[in-house]
Protein backbone atom coordinates (compact mmCIF):
# COMPACT_ATOMS: atom_id res chain seq x y z
CA UNK A 1 0.00 0.00 0.00
CA UNK A 2 1.42 3.20 -1.01
CA UNK A 3 2.09 5.70 1.72
CA UNK A 4 -0.62 8.91 1.30
CA UNK A 5 -2.25 11.55 3.54
CA UNK A 6 -4.08 9.93 6.71
CA UNK A 7 -7.99 9.19 5.73
CA UNK A 8 -10.49 8.02 8.22
CA UNK A 9 -10.22 5.16 5.99
CA UNK A 10 -6.49 4.75 7.40
CA UNK A 11 -6.94 6.50 10.89
CA UNK A 12 -5.51 3.74 13.54
CA UNK A 13 -7.91 4.82 16.07
CA UNK A 14 -11.84 4.36 15.34
CA UNK A 15 -12.49 7.19 17.13
CA UNK A 16 -10.27 9.35 13.92
CA UNK A 17 -11.90 6.85 11.42
CA UNK A 18 -15.26 4.91 11.63
CA UNK A 19 -16.50 7.08 14.07
CA UNK A 20 -14.99 10.56 13.84
CA UNK A 21 -18.19 12.56 13.16
CA UNK A 22 -19.37 10.79 16.35
CA UNK A 23 -17.36 11.94 18.78
CA UNK A 24 -16.19 15.54 16.83
CA UNK A 25 -17.42 17.82 19.74
CA UNK A 26 -14.24 16.64 21.76
CA UNK A 27 -11.84 17.24 19.19
CA UNK A 28 -11.25 20.75 19.62
CA UNK A 29 -10.82 20.39 23.37
CA UNK A 30 -9.22 17.13 24.08
CA UNK A 31 -6.94 17.21 21.15
CA UNK A 32 -3.40 18.53 20.82
CA UNK A 33 -5.38 21.29 19.34
CA UNK A 34 -6.65 21.73 22.24
CA UNK A 35 -4.28 21.70 24.76
CA UNK A 36 -1.72 24.31 22.59
CA UNK A 37 -5.12 26.49 22.50
CA UNK A 38 -5.19 26.10 26.44
CA UNK A 39 -1.87 26.84 26.77
CA UNK A 40 -1.95 30.33 25.22
CA UNK A 41 -4.73 30.88 27.10
CA UNK A 42 -2.52 30.06 30.54
CA UNK A 43 0.66 31.93 29.76
CA UNK A 44 -1.80 34.95 28.07
CA UNK A 45 -3.50 35.14 31.68
CA UNK A 46 -0.01 34.94 33.85
CA UNK A 47 1.36 37.48 31.47
CA UNK A 48 -1.40 40.25 31.89
CA UNK A 49 -1.50 39.10 35.74
CA UNK A 50 2.04 39.89 35.97
CA UNK A 51 1.56 43.34 34.60
CA UNK A 52 -0.53 44.29 37.35
CA UNK A 53 1.36 43.15 40.19
CA UNK A 54 3.07 45.90 40.81
CA UNK A 55 6.64 45.32 39.62
CA UNK A 56 8.34 48.25 38.75
CA UNK A 57 10.23 46.63 35.39
CA UNK A 58 6.73 45.93 34.07
CA UNK A 59 4.00 48.27 34.48
CA UNK A 60 0.13 47.62 33.59
CA UNK A 61 -0.77 46.73 30.21
CA UNK A 62 -2.90 48.97 28.20
CA UNK A 63 -6.29 47.90 27.35
CA UNK A 64 -5.08 47.78 23.44
CA UNK A 65 -2.50 45.30 24.38
CA UNK A 66 -4.89 43.36 26.91
CA UNK A 67 -7.47 42.82 24.19
CA UNK A 68 -4.83 41.80 21.38
CA UNK A 69 -3.13 39.01 24.00
CA UNK A 70 -6.75 37.62 24.83
CA UNK A 71 -7.61 37.96 20.99
CA UNK A 72 -4.96 35.81 20.13
CA UNK A 73 -6.71 32.70 22.60
CA UNK A 74 -10.19 33.78 21.49
CA UNK A 75 -9.02 33.51 17.67
CA UNK A 76 -6.50 30.59 18.13
CA UNK A 77 -6.52 28.65 14.86
CA UNK A 78 -5.35 25.72 13.27
CA UNK A 79 -2.93 27.74 11.52
CA UNK A 80 -1.69 29.04 15.16
CA UNK A 81 -1.35 25.40 16.15
CA UNK A 82 0.81 24.54 13.39
CA UNK A 83 3.13 27.45 13.89
CA UNK A 84 4.03 26.29 17.05
CA UNK A 85 4.56 22.63 16.09
CA UNK A 86 7.18 24.05 13.56
CA UNK A 87 8.69 26.41 16.74
CA UNK A 88 8.71 22.61 18.48
CA UNK A 89 11.04 21.23 15.35
CA UNK A 90 13.34 23.29 16.40
CA UNK A 91 12.92 23.50 20.53
CA UNK A 92 11.80 19.81 20.68
CA UNK A 93 9.85 21.01 23.80
CA UNK A 94 6.19 22.10 23.11
CA UNK A 95 5.48 24.45 26.64
CA UNK A 96 8.44 26.41 25.08
CA UNK A 97 7.97 26.88 21.43
CA UNK A 98 4.15 28.15 22.64
CA UNK A 99 6.58 30.79 25.04
CA UNK A 100 8.47 31.66 21.52
CA UNK A 101 5.16 31.74 19.80
CA UNK A 102 3.97 34.03 22.04
CA UNK A 103 6.96 36.36 21.96
CA UNK A 104 6.63 36.12 18.03
CA UNK A 105 3.11 37.42 18.17
CA UNK A 106 4.85 40.70 19.78
CA UNK A 107 6.33 42.25 16.85
CA UNK A 108 6.04 45.72 15.49
CA UNK A 109 4.02 46.19 19.43
CA UNK A 110 6.13 48.23 21.54
CA UNK A 111 4.80 47.98 25.00
CA UNK A 112 4.26 44.15 24.59
CA UNK A 113 7.72 43.57 23.38
CA UNK A 114 9.24 45.56 26.29
CA UNK A 115 7.90 43.04 28.73
CA UNK A 116 8.66 39.85 26.67
CA UNK A 117 10.86 38.59 28.71
CA UNK A 118 7.26 38.54 31.52
CA UNK A 119 6.07 35.58 29.29
CA UNK A 120 6.47 32.16 31.59
CA UNK A 121 8.18 34.55 34.28
CA UNK A 122 9.12 31.58 36.57
CA UNK A 123 7.16 28.84 35.68
CA UNK A 124 7.63 25.60 34.74
CA UNK A 125 6.18 23.83 31.93
CA UNK A 126 4.26 22.06 34.20
CA UNK A 127 2.82 24.81 35.76
CA UNK A 128 1.05 25.54 32.07
CA UNK A 129 0.27 22.09 31.41
CA UNK A 130 -1.45 20.90 34.46
CA UNK A 131 -3.87 24.23 34.05
CA UNK A 132 -4.74 23.31 30.74
CA UNK A 133 -5.24 20.01 30.99
CA UNK A 134 -7.52 21.17 34.29
CA UNK A 135 -9.07 23.83 31.46
CA UNK A 136 -9.28 21.55 28.74
CA UNK A 137 -11.14 18.85 31.43
CA UNK A 138 -13.55 21.68 32.51
CA UNK A 139 -14.49 22.62 28.61
CA UNK A 140 -15.32 18.75 27.90
CA UNK A 141 -17.14 18.20 31.19
CA UNK A 142 -19.58 21.46 31.07
CA UNK A 143 -19.50 21.48 27.13
CA UNK A 144 -19.91 18.08 26.54
CA UNK A 145 -20.21 15.07 28.43
CA UNK A 146 -22.82 16.38 30.61
CA UNK A 147 -24.71 17.36 28.25
CA UNK A 148 -24.91 14.15 26.67
CA UNK A 149 -25.76 12.76 29.97
CA UNK A 150 -28.44 14.72 30.28
CA UNK A 151 -30.07 13.65 27.04
CA UNK A 152 -30.16 9.83 28.11
CA UNK A 153 -31.48 11.41 31.41
CA UNK A 154 -34.25 13.34 29.79
CA UNK A 155 -35.19 9.89 28.00
CA UNK A 156 -35.48 7.40 30.43
CA UNK A 157 -37.30 10.43 32.37
CA UNK A 158 -39.69 10.53 29.40
CA UNK A 159 -39.54 5.88 29.47
CA UNK A 160 -40.20 6.14 33.02
CA UNK A 161 -43.54 8.54 32.58
CA UNK A 162 -45.21 7.21 30.16
CA UNK A 163 -44.71 3.56 31.47
CA UNK A 164 -44.98 4.12 34.72
CA UNK A 165 -47.97 1.53 35.33
CA UNK A 166 -47.45 -1.21 32.49
CA UNK A 167 -47.00 -4.12 34.35
CA UNK A 168 -43.64 -6.08 33.51
CA UNK A 169 -42.93 -9.53 35.39
CA UNK A 170 -39.89 -9.41 37.10
CA UNK A 171 -36.77 -12.10 36.96
CA UNK A 172 -34.36 -12.36 39.86
CA UNK A 173 -31.64 -14.96 39.31
CA UNK A 174 -33.26 -15.37 35.79
CA UNK A 175 -36.22 -16.50 37.07
CA UNK A 176 -39.97 -15.43 37.00
CA UNK A 177 -40.65 -13.28 40.27
CA UNK A 178 -42.58 -10.23 41.62
CA UNK A 179 -44.20 -8.16 39.14
CA UNK A 180 -42.92 -4.15 38.77
CA UNK A 181 -43.78 -1.93 35.81
CA UNK A 182 -41.43 -1.23 32.92
CA UNK A 183 -41.67 2.73 34.10
CA UNK A 184 -40.43 1.72 37.65
CA UNK A 185 -37.14 -0.16 36.35
CA UNK A 186 -36.49 2.92 33.54
CA UNK A 187 -36.87 4.81 36.57
CA UNK A 188 -34.44 2.84 38.65
CA UNK A 189 -31.23 3.48 36.45
CA UNK A 190 -32.39 7.54 36.25
CA UNK A 191 -32.02 7.65 39.84
CA UNK A 192 -28.44 6.07 39.79
CA UNK A 193 -27.63 7.55 36.71
CA UNK A 194 -28.66 11.60 38.25
CA UNK A 195 -26.49 10.56 41.19
CA UNK A 196 -23.63 9.71 39.33
CA UNK A 197 -23.95 12.56 37.77
CA UNK A 198 -23.98 15.04 40.09
CA UNK A 199 -20.35 13.17 41.49
CA UNK A 200 -18.93 14.23 38.23
CA UNK A 201 -20.28 17.72 38.12
CA UNK A 202 -19.44 18.00 41.49
CA UNK A 203 -15.44 17.29 40.90
CA UNK A 204 -13.26 20.46 41.44
CA UNK A 205 -10.75 20.81 39.19
CA UNK A 206 -7.18 21.68 40.59
CA UNK A 207 -4.66 23.78 39.51
CA UNK A 208 -1.29 24.81 40.81
CA UNK A 209 1.10 28.14 39.19
CA UNK A 210 3.89 27.29 42.07
CA UNK A 211 7.30 26.53 39.99
CA UNK A 212 9.21 23.84 39.25
CA UNK A 213 8.62 21.71 42.76
CA UNK A 214 6.08 23.82 43.93
CA UNK A 215 7.90 26.19 46.53
CA UNK A 216 7.96 29.15 44.45
CA UNK A 217 11.75 29.17 44.33
CA UNK A 218 12.64 30.98 41.27
CA UNK A 219 9.60 33.29 41.96
CA UNK A 220 11.18 34.53 45.03
CA UNK A 221 14.46 34.71 43.75
CA UNK A 222 13.46 37.38 41.73
CA UNK A 223 10.82 39.40 44.38
CA UNK A 224 11.44 38.08 47.52
CA UNK A 225 9.01 40.36 48.98
CA UNK A 226 6.08 39.25 46.77
CA UNK A 227 3.57 37.27 48.30
CA UNK A 228 3.17 34.85 45.36
CA UNK A 229 0.95 32.35 46.54
CA UNK A 230 -1.97 34.77 46.84
CA UNK A 231 -0.90 35.99 43.24
CA UNK A 232 -1.32 32.49 42.01
CA UNK A 233 -4.65 31.65 43.70
CA UNK A 234 -5.74 34.95 42.15
CA UNK A 235 -4.52 33.77 38.87
CA UNK A 236 -5.90 30.17 38.78
CA UNK A 237 -9.25 31.05 40.63
CA UNK A 238 -10.17 34.40 39.21
CA UNK A 239 -9.00 34.45 35.92
CA UNK A 240 -8.99 30.91 35.19
CA UNK A 241 -11.73 29.73 36.69
CA UNK A 242 -10.12 26.75 38.50
CA UNK A 243 -9.08 25.74 42.15
CA UNK A 244 -5.73 25.92 42.93
CA UNK A 245 -3.95 23.38 44.95
CA UNK A 246 -1.63 24.82 47.33
CA UNK A 247 0.16 21.77 47.92
CA UNK A 248 2.50 19.73 45.06
CA UNK A 249 5.32 18.94 43.65
CA UNK A 250 6.41 20.09 40.29
CA UNK A 251 3.07 18.21 38.70
CA UNK A 252 -0.33 18.77 40.36
CA UNK A 253 -0.64 15.30 41.87
CA UNK A 254 -3.86 14.70 39.65
CA UNK A 255 -5.96 13.16 42.33
CA UNK A 256 -8.91 15.05 41.01
CA UNK A 257 -8.45 13.71 37.59
CA UNK A 258 -8.75 10.21 39.80
CA UNK A 259 -12.03 11.24 41.28
CA UNK A 260 -13.13 12.83 37.94
CA UNK A 261 -12.09 9.44 35.76
CA UNK A 262 -13.76 7.36 38.76
CA UNK A 263 -16.81 9.26 38.85
CA UNK A 264 -17.05 8.84 34.52
CA UNK A 265 -16.52 5.20 34.94
CA UNK A 266 -19.32 4.85 37.93
CA UNK A 267 -21.64 6.38 35.06
CA UNK A 268 -20.45 4.13 32.27
CA UNK A 269 -21.14 0.80 34.48
CA UNK A 270 -24.87 2.15 35.75
CA UNK A 271 -25.11 2.60 31.49
CA UNK A 272 -23.20 -0.89 31.02
CA UNK A 273 -25.65 -2.62 33.34
CA UNK A 274 -29.05 -0.91 31.36
CA UNK A 275 -27.27 -1.75 28.32
CA UNK A 276 -27.60 -5.65 28.87
CA UNK A 277 -30.65 -5.50 30.79
CA UNK A 278 -32.60 -3.96 27.47
CA UNK A 279 -30.70 -6.42 25.42
CA UNK A 280 -32.07 -9.02 27.69
CA UNK A 281 -36.17 -7.13 27.39
CA UNK A 282 -35.57 -6.77 23.53
CA UNK A 283 -34.31 -10.78 23.33
CA UNK A 284 -37.82 -11.29 25.70
CA UNK A 285 -39.65 -9.65 23.10
CA UNK A 286 -40.51 -6.68 25.29
CA UNK A 287 -39.49 -4.06 23.54
CA UNK A 288 -39.18 -4.01 19.64
CA UNK A 289 -36.99 -1.99 17.54
CA UNK A 290 -38.46 0.72 15.15
CA UNK A 291 -37.11 -0.32 11.45
CA UNK A 292 -35.37 2.05 9.10
CA UNK A 293 -35.78 1.68 5.48
CA UNK A 294 -32.77 0.25 3.98
CA UNK A 295 -30.66 -1.15 7.17
CA UNK A 296 -30.00 -4.56 7.59
CA UNK A 297 -29.90 -7.01 10.82
CA UNK A 298 -27.51 -9.92 9.46
CA UNK A 299 -26.08 -10.72 6.75
CA UNK A 300 -27.83 -14.18 5.89
CA UNK A 301 -31.13 -14.04 7.89
CA UNK A 302 -33.18 -11.44 6.41
CA UNK A 303 -36.17 -11.62 9.70
CA UNK A 304 -33.26 -10.28 12.33
CA UNK A 305 -33.21 -6.72 13.38
CA UNK A 306 -30.01 -6.88 15.74
CA UNK A 307 -29.74 -4.75 19.04
CA UNK A 308 -26.50 -3.11 18.11
CA UNK A 309 -26.53 0.00 19.91
CA UNK A 310 -26.90 -1.57 23.19
CA UNK A 311 -23.96 -3.67 21.98
CA UNK A 312 -21.96 -0.93 20.54
CA UNK A 313 -22.92 1.04 23.63
CA UNK A 314 -21.60 -1.67 26.12
CA UNK A 315 -18.56 -2.59 24.08
CA UNK A 316 -17.38 1.29 24.18
CA UNK A 317 -18.47 1.60 27.62
CA UNK A 318 -15.72 -1.12 28.65
CA UNK A 319 -13.03 0.27 26.30
CA UNK A 320 -13.29 3.57 27.92
CA UNK A 321 -13.64 2.46 31.56
CA UNK A 322 -10.60 0.15 30.99
CA UNK A 323 -9.17 4.21 30.05
CA UNK A 324 -10.14 5.69 33.06
CA UNK A 325 -9.06 3.16 35.12
CA UNK A 326 -5.38 3.34 33.98
CA UNK A 327 -5.61 7.14 34.38
CA UNK A 328 -7.02 6.80 38.03
CA UNK A 329 -4.68 4.46 38.86
CA UNK A 330 -1.53 6.19 37.06
CA UNK A 331 -2.04 9.89 36.91
CA UNK A 332 -1.76 9.88 41.23
CA UNK A 333 1.95 8.26 40.73
CA UNK A 334 4.83 10.49 40.14
CA UNK A 335 8.36 9.25 41.24
CA UNK A 336 10.05 11.91 43.45
CA UNK A 337 9.18 15.47 42.34
CA UNK A 338 8.64 14.53 39.02
CA UNK A 339 8.53 11.89 36.23
CA UNK A 340 7.37 11.88 32.88
CA UNK A 341 5.12 8.70 32.63
CA UNK A 342 2.09 11.51 33.11
CA UNK A 343 2.89 13.27 30.09
CA UNK A 344 2.30 10.52 27.52
CA UNK A 345 -0.87 9.18 29.56
CA UNK A 346 -2.59 12.42 29.55
CA UNK A 347 -2.63 12.39 26.19
CA UNK A 348 -5.11 10.34 25.91
CA UNK A 349 -7.50 11.95 28.16
CA UNK A 350 -9.77 12.47 25.08
CA UNK A 351 -9.63 8.48 24.30
CA UNK A 352 -11.19 7.42 27.38
CA UNK A 353 -13.99 10.66 26.82
CA UNK A 354 -14.28 9.85 23.34
CA UNK A 355 -15.27 6.28 23.78
CA UNK A 356 -17.39 7.14 26.45
CA UNK A 357 -19.18 10.07 24.27
CA UNK A 358 -19.71 7.19 21.71
CA UNK A 359 -21.72 4.62 24.11
CA UNK A 360 -23.54 7.54 24.93
CA UNK A 361 -24.99 8.16 21.63
CA UNK A 362 -24.96 4.53 20.88
CA UNK A 363 -26.99 4.04 24.03
CA UNK A 364 -29.26 7.22 23.66
CA UNK A 365 -29.75 6.23 19.95
CA UNK A 366 -31.04 3.05 20.83
CA UNK A 367 -33.83 3.68 23.35
CA UNK A 368 -35.22 6.40 20.62
CA UNK A 369 -35.63 3.12 18.48
CA UNK A 370 -37.19 1.01 21.41
CA UNK A 371 -41.28 0.02 21.03
CA UNK A 372 -43.06 -1.71 23.64
CA UNK A 373 -44.92 -4.84 23.25
CA UNK A 374 -47.67 -4.62 25.84
CA UNK A 375 -49.07 -7.69 24.63
CA UNK A 376 -46.06 -9.81 24.70
CA UNK A 377 -45.47 -8.55 28.17
CA UNK A 378 -49.07 -9.05 29.40
CA UNK A 379 -48.85 -12.24 28.11
CA UNK A 380 -45.83 -13.76 30.13
CA UNK A 381 -47.38 -11.84 33.13
CA UNK A 382 -50.14 -14.11 32.48
CA UNK A 383 -48.02 -17.09 32.17
CA UNK A 384 -46.63 -16.47 35.80
CA UNK A 385 -49.47 -16.93 38.58
CA UNK A 386 -47.12 -18.39 40.76
CA UNK A 387 -45.07 -15.31 41.21
CA UNK A 388 -48.70 -14.23 43.93
CA UNK A 389 -47.40 -17.13 45.95
CA UNK A 390 -45.22 -14.22 47.97
CA UNK A 391 -48.54 -11.76 48.23
CA UNK A 392 -50.67 -15.05 49.86
CA UNK A 393 -48.06 -16.54 51.79
CA UNK A 394 -47.61 -12.90 53.40
CA UNK A 395 -51.02 -12.64 53.94
CA UNK A 396 -51.21 -15.89 55.77
CA UNK A 397 -48.47 -15.01 58.10
CA UNK A 398 -50.28 -11.67 59.00
CA UNK A 399 -53.41 -14.01 60.18
CA UNK A 400 -51.23 -16.67 62.11
CA UNK A 401 -52.14 -19.29 59.23
CA UNK A 402 -49.77 -22.34 59.57
CA UNK A 403 -46.51 -22.85 57.51
CA UNK A 404 -47.35 -20.45 54.85
CA UNK A 405 -44.18 -20.19 53.06
CA UNK A 406 -44.12 -24.26 53.59
CA UNK A 407 -47.63 -24.64 52.20
CA UNK A 408 -46.98 -22.30 49.33
CA UNK A 409 -43.29 -24.20 48.08
CA UNK A 410 -45.57 -27.50 47.89
CA UNK A 411 -48.04 -25.86 46.17
CA UNK A 412 -46.29 -23.63 43.45
CA UNK A 413 -42.81 -25.81 42.99
CA UNK A 414 -42.00 -28.02 39.88
CA UNK A 415 -45.54 -27.48 38.37
CA UNK A 416 -47.62 -25.09 36.18
CA UNK A 417 -49.95 -22.60 37.89
CA UNK A 418 -53.03 -21.36 36.41
CA UNK A 419 -55.24 -18.59 38.04
CA UNK A 420 -57.69 -21.16 38.30
CA UNK A 421 -55.56 -23.35 40.57
CA UNK A 422 -54.45 -20.30 42.41
CA UNK A 423 -57.83 -18.67 42.94
CA UNK A 424 -58.89 -22.51 43.86
CA UNK A 425 -55.79 -22.61 46.69
CA UNK A 426 -56.70 -18.62 48.15
CA UNK A 427 -60.57 -20.10 48.47
CA UNK A 428 -59.74 -22.66 50.55
CA UNK A 429 -58.15 -20.59 52.92
CA UNK A 430 -58.93 -19.67 56.51
CA UNK A 431 -58.53 -15.81 55.85
CA UNK A 432 -60.86 -13.06 57.11
CA UNK A 433 -63.27 -12.51 53.64
CA UNK A 434 -61.92 -8.92 53.03
CA UNK A 435 -58.56 -10.23 52.88
CA UNK A 436 -59.60 -13.45 50.58
CA UNK A 437 -61.17 -11.50 48.24
CA UNK A 438 -58.54 -9.24 47.66
CA UNK A 439 -56.16 -11.63 46.85
CA UNK A 440 -58.61 -13.56 44.98
CA UNK A 441 -59.31 -10.39 42.73
CA UNK A 442 -55.37 -10.25 42.29
CA UNK A 443 -53.51 -10.89 39.10
CA UNK A 444 -50.11 -11.10 38.28
CA UNK A 445 -50.69 -7.66 36.60
CA UNK A 446 -51.74 -6.12 39.47
CA UNK A 447 -49.54 -6.91 41.89
CA UNK A 448 -47.10 -4.20 41.30
CA UNK A 449 -46.36 -2.32 44.55
CA UNK A 450 -45.76 1.21 44.55
CA UNK A 451 -43.81 0.87 41.19
CA UNK A 452 -46.34 2.82 39.01
CA UNK A 453 -45.95 5.54 41.74
CA UNK A 454 -42.92 5.64 42.31
CA UNK A 455 -41.76 5.61 38.45
CA UNK A 456 -44.19 8.53 38.33
CA UNK A 457 -42.54 10.76 41.17
CA UNK A 458 -39.00 10.36 39.60
CA UNK A 459 -38.20 13.42 38.49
Amino acid sequence: MSQSAPTTLTALSPLDGRYAGKVAPLRPLLSEFGLMHRRVQVEVEWFIALSDAGFDEFRPLSEASRGLLRGLVVRFSQADAQAIKDIEKTTNHDVKAVEYWLKGRFDGQAELSAAGEFVHFACTSEDINNTSHALMLRAARAEVMLPALDRLLERLGTMAHTMAALPMLSRTHGQTASPTTVGKEVANVAARLKAARATIAGVPLLAKMNGAVGNYNAHLAAYPMFDWEAFSRRVVEQQLGLTLNPYTIQIEPHDYMAELFDAMARANTILIDWSRDVWGYISLGYFRQRTKAGEVGSSTMPHKVNPIDFENAEGNYGLANALLGHLSHKLPVSRWQRDLTDSTVLRNMGVALGYTLLAHESLLRGLEKLQVDEVRIAADLDGAWEVLAEAVQTVMRRHGLPEPYEQLKAFTRDKPMSRELMQGFIAGLALPAEDKQRLIEMTPASYTGLAAALARRWA
